[in-house]
This record gives structure tokens, C-alpha cells and sequence, in this order.
């Protein structure tokens, strides 16, 4: 059975069942605890947290997750992946335990021609938290599986949390034997290879505190309602129903395999270190597709690091694997071929997917060629030294820096005889790991106490906002907090959060930043700082009493600040446009990657797989201001999702959807997905001016731009600044470019000519210098400080002026140029000096620390600096010392 077709059967059974179907959310939600979705729960968390209710009392989906916790094991073995698939079924306190496990077997266990899997029930086995009896005697009620094959477990392997506080409650696994070939027997609390687990079973019913019971910690209570939340790994069932070992022999992975074999030549299954390699192609090449599917760029941080680290360790596989030409958009055209049926926006933004994987080949093969010339450095200093071992730093560095895995420093240190320091390597590598846990521990602290939040939520209900028609509006205060406690009631002079029935006031979302403005009742008022949604659906204002005292449960009237709203909505306005053109120069590869929208001013973040053309985006400006022109009408209105992606509306990358959207047409040139505010017409804009454009990223470009009167203004400062530099020139406007061309040619030519006196004066002082030279150890050390402003390169030629000066001699020059807070040093040494045993470049370590500086060279010449002009009496002494010394 193949794996679509799995997906179909299984949400076709729970639709049967009264679930809602719910596509998979992104990969990338705005949650501080994730890096990526991870699991088929994320995006129900507002539901299961009670944050918001939920839409539907039942839901089903298969959700796709990454997981990169054991990013380095993906191939050692046939058990870790990154990218997998979750179906599950959700209910949000309708039916519990008996439901969960009844509609779990008849799906696992029903015919194939009756809609299920057709597993053989007797092959079936159950686990279950050792404290739930009641789900052990459902289970035999439900299904009629023998007690033999319920086994018990304790909390560390049936008990189930979201890792901070909050719900929780015991699980159930399902596990399917896969016969006596693949282990012992004795069911899955013996051997889990040989029972494999395909389904969990969530019964969601207990709060926990900041011990979880996973860990011995006490359940503080049980929830409001009960919820089930369950998790079948379509990777696991598919394998078992395809009759192979493993997922990377299933139908959507083992056509990568399959390619990476007719690059390479060699086959999958006739050598364990090349299996390897072809699994971590086969894994990586569907994760790195289906991330850059939902807008993840490869970088340097978070998400963007992992990326990149993915995709480099695909060519770092097909390397070695004997292939060296590029090959990452191959392998993206079979996942996008094998995925698209259930995942067509792969297909459809295929382009783009296949220009950031192919930019970021070209890109890390240009490192490959750098960084294999570092390797070769340390290698050849390892072996100079007489060592046969490559420093476990050298070999970090390798990695950190220039993004070489260890495996391919291995093989490379291996060709030249080497061994690496792997334990260096590696403790270096923890060091690095714990403080990325730390960093991820941070993270999970943005779960903090929200109960406040959700009670008010739960109480009131979601906050009305009417900020879309009205500008101001009267209002009930629903909740006070004052340094996170709820208060009766807040003074002049408090900083506060005011929570209303409904607002006026925008929430910071989509890019575009907060509402400003004034909260008056009949015993106070206050100044609105800051809106936020602290829970989805709950707007708090952060403000400050200016006068009297507001108090819970008084009427207030809140007004937003009109010219600062109008100046912000020009702005987001604005971006929808910008938008529009830029796709419409490069097309669907240009996806919005982040937006800012502030009063007057405009932050565009779009990715693009090569150079931004600066005359694009000029006619991107000009695009935008001739459209404002037609002076459209903008119209927002809601409907489904689906319908607005047939009508061409455009859906944001990492934003959550529900099935109702709101759409932003500005005519035919513009629409979108959006919650934002908008002006009424497009001409409202007045100008749209382009002030900076930049790349932030590899494949991320970042235009910013003004808007309205603050565009005027702009122009105008450039008029007046272009005006003054006609009149201190004395040409017309026109003639500026010409007549600045000039002046810089004049300059220029002015600059050269006094560098060359100034050259011709400093080699003057060569012969005076070659007087000073002083008989050490049988040498002729010059060692002086230089002072008039020479440069590196000034420097350099007047200690090679000397050094010939010295004739046949041993010499040695040392020359020190300090410059303000730093210097730079030169050492030249005469063929004599050098049979003697004088290497310029091994004389620098005796003298650059008391410069605080460092260099480098030949035998014959060597430079560097330092950050400490007042060591260079300290230098010279150190140089005198060592030449003496021989």
C-alpha cells in the first residue's frame, strides 16, 4: 500500500468518525519552544492549553514534523530521521480512552477492501502506564486482545507532557511484532526492534507542575476536560504494509536512494559506509525540501543553520560517494515528484525550492575548495612538526567554520596519513551542544505562568476588536495585572496591563507593529504603550496612568492614535505592493521572508536564489508609484482558505491559518492573506520611495522604503542636498555626475602623486637607517621604529631599501609604523642571515606579543600588527634577544 494512500485511508476513517480534517500546519510556527513542529499535537496546543476554544469538538491530520536531535545518528542507522509524517486524531474534551483505542484498532485491524490497514490483530500488541487499570481493562473490552499482550510500563515510557507545565497524562502504544527474525520475543518491553511501535495514544487529563511525573514529579490536578491526542507514524506503518525493513525502502524515500545510485555508480546494500551515505542523502534531501517549502532559508542560525547543515551533508555524502558535480537540485525533483501528491505547493513552488538548494550547492562548494586549503595547511604543520595527529581544534574549526563534517576531515587526514584527534573533536563538539541546550532551555521559557491570561480568556471569551471600522470605542475593563498579578485596580503613575471586552487598538502581528493612544473613564486615564495577543485572541494594552484611577470593571473609552494608525497603514499597505512587483520580477521564487510596519517606514525580507539587480528594484519603485495612480479601492473580506488560493491570494510562509481567512485585495495587482489593517485606496500612499536595499542572508534580500509625507520629506532632503552640491561646484544639475567624476579623477591622481613622495621621502631614509645597523651574534639588526604616518605597504618597501642596503651581509631588518592605537611591523632577512639559520617569519612569535600582535611570512620577508604601539621599545629588545641567541 503506498504511503498516500495511507494518508488517505486514515483520514478517511476519522472523517467517517465525526473529525474534522485539518490540513498540516508549516513546519515553522511561532513558538518559542520550537524549532521546528516536532510533533501532530503543535498546532492543537492553544486548544489543549485552553488558550483558545477550539472550533471543532474532533479533528484529524497528518502533520509533517522534523526533528534534528540526532541530526549525526541519521544514517548509522535505519531508526532516525528528520522529516517523518504524524497522523493523529484529536478530541478536545468529547470522547476519551474507549473511543481513542476503538477507532485506532478497527482502523489497524479492518480489511484493506473495508478502508483499513488490514493488520493481523494477533500480531498486535498494547503498553500501558502501570497505574491505569482502566485503560488495561478497555483495552480487553474494546479490541478482545489477549492479557498477555498488554504489557505494563512505567511513567518514563507511558506517561506523556509537553516537557514544561501544563496537561499531561499516561499513553498507550501500539506495537506490531514483526516476527522472531527481527529479535526476542517476550513483546515490546523486551525488544522494540522486533515490536515495533506504530501508534501513541494520548489520554490528555492531568496538569502537571515543573516536575513532570516522566520524572517522579506529583499531577497537581486533572483538567477541566478531557482530551485525547494521538500520533501514528505514517513512516512506520508504511514499511510494515510495504513489506521492507526500513522507511529509506519505502515508496517516497528509496527513489532518492535509487538516484544517488545511478550518480554514483554503486549499490545500496553492498557496503555498510556507503548505506550510510545514501540514507543521509534519502533523509536530507526530503527534509531540506519540505523546509524550504515552508519559507526556511539555509544560514548561520536556528533554523536557517540546520538547513544548511542538512543540505551540506547530502553533497557531503555524494562526495564520497565518488560524485563531484552538482547534484542537490536532482535529488529536490524526485522528493518534489514523490511528495507532491500529498503536498502539492512542493510542486508548485518547486522553482524556488530548487534555486535556494542549488545556490547553497554552488555556495558550500566554494567553501569545500577553501576550507580543503585550510585542512591542507594544518596538515602540512602537523607533519612539519613530526606529528601524525590533526589537532582536535584544527578539526572543529574545520567543521564550525567552514562547514566541514568530521567524516570528511577523517578521509581527507587519512589520504595524507593522518589521524585526527577525534576526542578533542568531540568534547569540543559538547561544549558546543550545551550551549545550544541552554540556548533551547531559554527558549522554553517563553510557556511562562499564562493561567492568568487563559482564565481571563476562558471567563470573557476572545477580545472584539473593531479596529478594522473604528478608531475609537467604549469599552469594559475585564482584567487588571500590575508586575503579572491581577489588581482591583491601577494609579497614576502605574505601568499596567488593561484588559477590555473589545478595542479599537491593533495587536502586533503579521509585521505590523501596535497600536498608540489614550484610555479615558470617569476616574482616570491612560496612556496605551503597547498591544499584544499574550494568548491568541486575548488583546492586552500596556499602559501608563497619567491622571486618577482605573479600576476592573469600569467603563473606559479607548481612542487610537488616528495620524500614527493611518501612517502605519500606508506603510503595510505599501509592503502588499512591494510584494506584488518583486514577484512579479522574479516570480514564485520570490516568497516573503519577514516584514516590518512602522509609522511611515517599510521593511520588506523576501528570499531570491541569486543577486538583487539594482535597476529591478528601481523599477520596482516605479512599478508601485505608477499603480498608485489607479487609485483601486482596497477590499478585505472573509472566506475559506481554499477558496482564496483558487482566487490567487497569496499565503505567508510559517503562518497558521484556520479554515475561514481574511483577504486584502488591492485590484488585480495585490492580493493576499492578511490580518493587518489597510488604507481605503491605494492612493493614499502618495509615494513609495526606496532608501536601502541589502542581502541579510544566503538567498534572503531586504528592501526597506518610505512611505507618504515621510517619502516626501526624503526626496526633498536629497532635492535640497543635490541643489547645494550644483552650487559648490558651480554646474547645473545636470552636469553633477560629469563634474564629480572629474573632481574624483583629480583626486585620485592627486592621492597617487603624494603617495609617491611620500614613498620617495621614506625610502630616502633607507641609507640612514642601514647606518643604524648593529653587529649581533655576528648580524647586522636593524630594529627601529618608523614614525610619519607609514603605511603596510610603505613599510614593506623601505625594509626591503635597507635590506639591500645591507649588501652581502647577515642582516636583519625589523621596521615598526605605529598608528594611533596600532602598528605594524616588517622583518626582511639577507640570503647571508638566511644561511645562518635567520627565517623572517620564525623571528616574528619572539617579538609580536609585546605588541599585542601577531604575523606571518616567509623565510625572506615577514608582516603583521598589533594593538600595542607602546611595546615597541619591549619588541625590539625581544628581536635583539633572539638573534643573539642564534
Amino acid at each position: 500500500m503506498e504511503t498516500h494512500e495511507i494518508n488517505k485511508r486514515f483520514l478517511d476513517h476519522f472523517e467517517s468518525k465525526g473529525h474534522t480534517r485539518v490540513p498540516s500546519a508549516s513546519l515553522i510556527l511561532d513558538d518559542p519552544t520550537l524549532l521546528f513542529v516536532n510533533a501532530g499535537m503543535v498546532q492543537f496546543k492553544p486548544y489543549f492549553l485552553g488558550e483558545v476554544p477550539p472550533p471543532y469538538p474532533r479533528a484529524t491530520s497528518i502533520q509533517k514534523c522534523v526533528r534534528t536531535g540526532d541530526i549525526d545518528e541519521v544514517g548509522k542507522t535505519t531508526r532516525h530521521n528528520t522529516f517523518f509524517q504524524m497522523a493523529g486524531n484529536f478530541s478536545f474534551g468529547d470522547y476519551f480512552k474507549e473511543g481513542a483505542i476503538s477507532n485506532a484498532w478497527e482502523l489497524i485491524t479492518n480489511s484493506v477492501e473495508n478502508g483499513g490497514f488490514g493488520l493481523n490483530p494477533d500480531k498486535l500488541w498494547a503498553t500501558v502506564w502501570e497505574h491505569d487499570a482502566e485503560t488495561t481493562a478497555l483495552w480487553r473490552k474494546a479490541t478482545g486482545i489477549p492479557e498477555e499482550r498488554i504489557q505494563l510500563r512505567g511513567a518514563d515510557d507511558n506517561y506523556w507532557d509537553m516537557g514544561v507545565p501544563g496537561p499531561g497524562g499516561p499513553c498507550s502504544e501500539i506495537y506490531y511484532d514483526r516476527g522472531p527474525e527481527h529479535g526476542r520475543e517476550g513483546g515490546p518491553a523486551m525488544d522494540e526492534d522486533r515490536y515495533l511501535e506504530i501508534w501513541n495514544l494520548v489520554f490528555m487529563q492531568d496538569v502537571r507542575g515543573d516536575v513532570s511525573p516522566k520524572k517522579g514529579g506529583p499531577v497537581l490536578g486533572s483538567l477541566p476536560k478531557k482530551n485525547i491526542d494521538t500520533g501514528m507514524g505514517v513512516e512506520r506503518v508504511a514499511y510494515l504494509l510495504q513489506g521492507v525493513d526500513n522507511v529509506y525502502e519505502t515508496d517516497l524515500v528509496r527513489p532518492v536512494i535509487a538516484k544517488a545510485e545511478e550518480f554514483s555508480g554503486r549499490r545500496y546494500g553492498s557496503d555498510h559506509t556507503d548505506d550510510v551515505r545514501f540514507r543521509v542523502i534519502a533523509d536530507h534531501a526530503r527534509s531540506g525540501v519540505m523546509l524550504i517549502g515552508d519559507g526556511v532559508t539555509p544560514g548561520n542560525e536556528a533554523r536557517g543553520y540546520v538547513l544548511r547543515r542538512l543540505l551540506r551533508r547530502i553533497v557531503r555524502s555524494i562526495r564520497l560517494l565518488g560524485v563531484h558535480e552538482p547534484v542537490l537540485p536532482e535529488f529536490a525533483a524526485v522528493v518534489r515528484d514523490a511528495m507532491a501528491p500529498s503536498y502539492p505547493e512542493i510542486a508548485r513552488d518547486f522553482d524556488r525550492i530548487s534555486d535556494v538548494m542549488r545556490v547553497e550547492e554552488e555556495t558550500f562548494l566554494a567553501t569545500l575548495t577553501s576550507g580543503s586549503r585550510i585542512f591542507d595547511l594544518a596538515a602540512e604543520q602537523t607533519k612539519s612538526s613530526g606529528g601524525s595527529v590533526l589537532a582536535g581544534d584544527k578539526a572543529f574549526q574545520l567543521h564550525d567554520t567552514y562547514g566541514f563534517p568530521i567524516d570528511l576531515t577523517l578521509e581527507m587526514a587519512s589520504e595524507q596519513g593522518l589521524e585526527v584527534d577525534e576526542e578533542g573533536f568531540r568534547s569540543l563538539m559538547e561544549e558546543q551542544r550545551q550551549r545550544a541546550k541552554a540556548d533551547a532551555a531559554s527558549r522554553k521559557k517563553g510557556h511562562g505562568d499564562l493561567s492568568v491570561y487563559r482564565e481571563l480568556l476562558e471567563k470573557h471569551g476572545e477580545t472584539d476588536f473593531l479596529g478594522y471600522t473604528d478608531l475609537q470605542s467604549a469599552s469594559r475593563v475585564i482584567g487588571l495585572l500590575k508586575d503579572g498579578q491581577g489588581v482591583r485596580s491601577v494609579k497614576a503613575g502605574d505601568k499596567a496591563e488593561l484588559i477590555l471586552d473589545r478595542t479599537p487598538f491593533y495587536a502586533e502581528s503579521g509585521g505590523q507593529v501596535a497600536d498608540t493612544g489614550v484610555l479615558v473613564g470617569e476616574g482616570g486615564e491612560a496612556k496605551v504603550l503597547d498591544v499584544q495577543k499574550i494568548v491568541p485572541g486575548l488583546w492586552v494594552h500596556r499602559v501608563e496612568v497619567t491622571e486618577g484611577e482605573i479600576g476592573l470593571d469600569t467603563e473606559v473609552t479607548g481612542s487610537v492614535d488616528a495620524g500614527r494608525r493611518g501612517s502605519i497603514e500606508r506603510s503595510h499597505s505599501a509592503t502588499h505592493l512591494v510584494h506584488a512587483a518583486v514577484r512579479g520580477a522574479y516570480g514564485r521564487r520570490a516568497a516573503q521572508a519577514g516584514s516590518l510596519n512602522s509609522p511611515g517606514r517599510m521593511r520588506f525580507d523576501f528570499t531570491t536564489p541569486g543577486p538583487v539587480s539594482a535597476d529591478i528594484l528601481t523599477e520596482v519603485e516605479e512599478e508601485v508609484n505608477d499603480y498608485l495612480q489607479t487609485d483601486v479601492e482596497v477590499q478585505s473580506y472573509v472566506t475559506t482558505k481554499d477558496k482564496a488560493l483558487e482566487l490567487g491570494a497569496i499565503a505567508l510562509f510559517g503562518e497558521k491559518y484556520g479554515n475561514d481567512v481574511r483577504v486584502v485585495d488591492m485590484g488585480d495587482y495585490s492580493r493576499e492573506l492578511c490580518g493587518g489593517t489597510h488604507v481605503g485606496r491605494i492612493g493614499e500612499l502618495g509615494l513609495v520611495k526606496l532608501v536601502s536595499d541589502s542581502s541579510i542572508g544566503s538567498g534572503v534580500h531586504r528592501v526597506e522604503a518610505l512611505v507618504g509625507q515621510d517619502a516626501l520629506k526624503h526626496v526633498r532632503k536629497e532635492q535640497l542636498l543635490v541643489s547645494q552640491l550644483a552650487s559648490t561646484l558651480k554646474v547645473p544639475t545636470a552636469e553633477l555626475p560629469g563634474r564629480i567624476d572629474d573632481v574624483l579623477s583629480r583626486l585620485r591622481a592627486a592621492e597617487k602623486e603624494i603617495e609617491q613622495l611620500r614613498t620617495q621621502q621614506v625610502l630616502g631614509s633607507a641609507g640612514s637607517l642601514a647606518d643604524k645597523a648593529s653587529d649581533v651574534n655576528g648580524v647586522a639588526l636593524v630594529a627601529e621604529r618608523v614614525d610619519g604616518g607609514v603605511d603596510a605597504n610603505g613599510l614593506r618597501a623601505l625594509a626591503m631599501e635597507v635590506r639591500a642596503k645591507l649588501g652581502s651581509r647577515p642582516g636583519v631588518v625589523a621596521l615598526f609604523a605605529p598608528q594611533g592605537e596600532k602598528v605594524s611591523f616588517v622583518v626582511a632577512t639577507t640570503e647571508a642571515a638566511r644561511d645562518k639559520g635567520f627565517a623572517a617569519g620564525k623571528l616574528v612569535p619572539a617579538f609580536a606579543p609585546a605588541v599585542g600582535g601577531r604575523g606571518g611570512g616567509k623565510a625572506d620577508m615577514a608582516q603583521g600588527g598589533g594593538t600595542n604601539p607602546g611595546g615597541v621599545d619591549e619588541a625590539v629588545t625581544a628581536l635583539r634577544t633572539a638573534v643573539a641567541g642564534g
